[in-house]
């Protein structure tokens, strides 16, 4: 915590000087700054993956954006002072880093692994989400997630955090983990609704379990897909704002003051109110 806010003053002393000590910090002709282009434009682009209520979906209804993901970014623009365009691109796209400025930000729960943070730079955590193990709801065998799931054919989003757990890779700085699951037959879905998809066709038909964030799992089973959740969460990760190390403007003095921003809606109550509404839980500490 204390290294944490060392380089967060750091970075706010970066970002004065990159804007000139002028009040908004937009000006035309503010050079390869990126907060001061975001603030000229009065955009910020923001990417996120809408295929997790609820974090975030778009809402058929009203053609709208919606979740906790959606608001907390929109939050984080107002305190900006500009508006939120926003991009969906594939989950790799976004963390795989080298964005080629076609977004600036991406709000999307997306946990600080030692691997993506090699291309992203990471604000401090806005939230910690538990990851749970589901089963079909007519599943009778698989109770104990230390040793039930070990050959099963377990189902999680390509790439994620859930993925690596199961490969046994999973490294998030400060944390340690509990590899519980042996042998698993890894089946890997381009979103954790197409996941679940499968595990709701039938016990053993297409998988035997999945991975997800248990709020992600709760959602499906509140919308009626026919699964359950096995036993306590196998592991809590920390979800931050992201930005792309290879922008081709200098994002430090962005990535100080969405910093700032974040730390200003804990501290304020911002993010626990904005969790109790999507969440009916408040996931912004880290005991879960």
């Amino acid at each position: 915590m204390k290294k944490r806010s060392i380089v967060l003053i750091a970075l706010m002393a970066l970002a004065a000087a990159a804007c000139g000590g002028g009040s908004d910090g937009g000006e035309a002709g503010s050079g390869d700054d990126l907060l001061a282009q975001i603030k000229a434009d009065g955009i910020i682009v923001v990417s996120t993956d809408p295929a997790y209520p609820p974090q975030s979906e778009l809402n058929p209804t009203t053609n709208e954006y919606e979740g906790f993901d959606i608001e907390v970014a929109e939050e984080i623009a107002s305190r900006l002072g500009v508006e939120v365009q926003w991009e969906t691109p594939a989950w790799e796209a976004i963390t795989s880093g080298n964005w080629q400025d076609r977004w600036q930000m991406s709000v999307g729960s997306i946990t600080v692994t030692s691997e993506r943070a090699e291309v992203l730079d990471f604000a401090p955590a806005y939230y910690f989400t538990p990851a749970s193990v589901a089963v079909h709801a007519d599943n009778t065998t698989i109770t104990n997630t230390d040793s039930d799931l070990d050959g099963k054919r377990v189902g999680a989003c390509g790439g994620c955090t859930y993925d690596l757990f199961l490969q046994k890779t999973l490294e998030i700085p400060g944390y340690t983990f509990d590899f519980v699951i042996d042998d698993a037959e890894i089946v890997t879905y381009d979103t954790d609704s197409t996941v679940i998809a499968d595990l709701s066709v039938g016990d053993g038909a297409r998988l035997d379990a999945m991975i997800s964030a248990t709020p992600t799992v709760e959602g499906a089973i509140a919308d009626g897909s026919p699964i359950k959740i096995v036993g306590d969460p196998i592991f809590f990760e920390p979800l931050a704002v992201a930005f792309d190390k290879a922008s081709t403007k200098d994002g430090a003095s962005l990535l100080a003051e969405v910093s700032k921003i974040v730390e200003e809606m804990h501290s304020d109550g911002t993010m626990s109110e904005l969790s109790m509404k999507w969440y009916g839980a408040d996931l912004t500490k880290s005991n879960g």
